[in-house]
């Protein structure tokens, strides 16, 4: 394993995320530059050309220039807008600042870049709201979003403000051939960007759509008026569910169409979330126990939905595997528990839960491509405790640790192939330390965030 690490930002800042490439289309912007994340820290976004080994910055604009800075509540319960007490290592300084609080990026097929981003307050414009003759609104309207999303053109530098109407948090390209952006943190609904529409028009109004998740309980197959969460059930009616706190992670299904998420991440029961964004149906599919959680996810070429399990396990839910009814009255999330299969991180147990391991994975991505050289289909997790990544191959775990420093913790990772004919060197894993206090890795004070570049040579001697 060869690793090769790139220091950006300054100390008091942190990068939650990076990307390097289109997840579907890996070769896209090959040996190009790196996009940082830098969430609430600040809206210069660093762009790292590992080629040169060069770090740039672009000041990520916001449309409404007297919107409030993006922290504390409603947006964070933690990025508070003034500190709460004197830090050990900045004292009163106050050193976060975004508004644009990009939180994830994603390429599409042009190389384009694509932002979960603030580009207003939190109140949404009139076409949102009850009242708007648009459809979504019509159906469910929406009074506020926390983040929103933009578009940069790195050729030309252009940044186009995409003013959603639902909350956005991470984004990931379907498979159609609309070129749709769905997103994460949307809330109590499914919410997407029709790029090819919004190409065509630049009406980003006309553009975007979402619906409410609701389960096809009276079984017949389609769209019916429902009860809303904490309503008695109606054996005429579907049901609206809300995903607990809602989706963490998007999962566009490369061969059927639909749209998979992780929901019940901080408040109510955890599990993978399906919509059709043709019936406007969702299924809700509940992790049985050992487990008691999920965080981020990621879905296979098969359609095998996998996500970082908080019982210490890597997690795989096959709806296909599924021998019962998907819709009905008892399809409400402890139907399918055939699906699920658990698959233990590396690491010791608590006492008493020797079967379990400690390994707090924060997210996990499906290596579709073979980017990293593992081979493709291989679901590779955040290994936040064991300060690297653990990729599931042939029923075993392969750690991959970042020496140093001690105390890297990732949030996300993707993969890139520069050069399809190069061998191992040719292709590698993506990835920073994305803690929002690197000061307290190893070096302390003066740490900074670092974007790290793994790859997987065939055998130890192979150059």
């Amino acid at each position: 394993m060869v690793i090769t690490s790139w220091e950006w930002s300054t100390p008091d800042k942190y990068l939650h995320d990076l990307i390097s490439s289109d997840r579907r289309n890996p070769t896209v912007n090959a040996y190009g530059p790196l996009f940082g994340s830098p969430e609430y820290a600040t809206d210069d976004m660093p762009i790292l050309d590992p080629k040169a080994n060069k770090v740039s910055y672009f000041k990520l604009p916001v449309k409404d220039l007297n919107m409030p800075e993006s922290l504390g509540p409603p947006l964070h319960g933690t990025a508070a807008m003034k500190p709460l007490a004197a830090s050990a290592y900045w004292g009163e300084e106050k050193i976060w600042d975004s508004r644009a609080n990009n939180h994830n990026s994603m390429f599409d097929k042009k190389g384009r870049l694509w932002l979960a981003a603030s580009v207003r307050g939190i109140d949404n414009p009139d076409f949102c709201k009850k009242g708007s003759e648009h459809a979504s609104a019509k159906v469910f309207p929406l009074e506020r979003s926390g983040r929103q999303a933009a578009m940069l053109d790195r050729k030309t530098m252009k940044y186009v403000f995409v003013n959603t109407c639902f909350g956005t948090h991470h984004p990931q390209f379907g498979y159609d051939a609309d070129d749709t952006l769905w997103f994460s943190g949307s809330g109590p609904v499914a919410g997407w960007v029709n790029t090819r529409i919004l190409d065509e028009t630049s009406d980003e109004q006309k553009a975007q759509g979402w619906a409410p998740f609701v389960l096809d309980t009276n079984g017949n197959g389609k769209l019916d008026d429902y009860t809303d969460p904490g309503q008695p059930t109606d054996g005429s009616k579907d049901a609206r569910i809300t995903g607990g706190s809602g989706p963490y992670a998007v999962m566009p299904h490369p061969k059927d169409g639909s749209i998979w998420y992780t929901v019940g991440v901080f408040a109510g029961q955890a599990g993978f979330m399906r919509f059709d964004p043709q019936t406007k149906l969702s299924e809700f599919y509940a992790v049985p126990k050992p487990g008691i959680g999920i965080r981020g996810g990621d879905i296979d070429g098969n359609g095998v939905a996998w996500g970082s399990e908080s019982s210490g396990h890597l997690v795989s839910f096959d709806r296909s595997l599924c021998k019962g009814p998907l819709n009905g009255p008892t399809a409400t999330g402890n139907h399918c528990p055939e699906g699920w299969k658990f698959h233990k991180y590396p690491g010791p147990g608590f006492e008493g839960f020797e079967d379990r391991s400690v390994e707090a994975s924060y997210y996990t991505w499906v290596d579709q491509h073979n980017t990293v050289g593992l081979g493709e289909n291989i679901p590779i997790s955040t290994a936040n405790l064991n300060d690297g990544f653990v990729a599931l191959k042939n029923g075993k775990m392969i750690l991959m640790r970042i020496p140093y420093p001690m105390g890297f913790y990732a949030k996300g990772l993707d993969g890139r192939i520069d050069d399809p004919n190069a061998g191992w060197k040719g292709r590698g894993l993506w990835s920073t330390s994305g803690d929002r206090t690197p000061w307290l890795m190893e070096g302390g004070k003066g740490s900074r965030p670092r974007a790290v570049h793994i790859q997987i040579r065939p055998d130890p001697l192979a150059n």
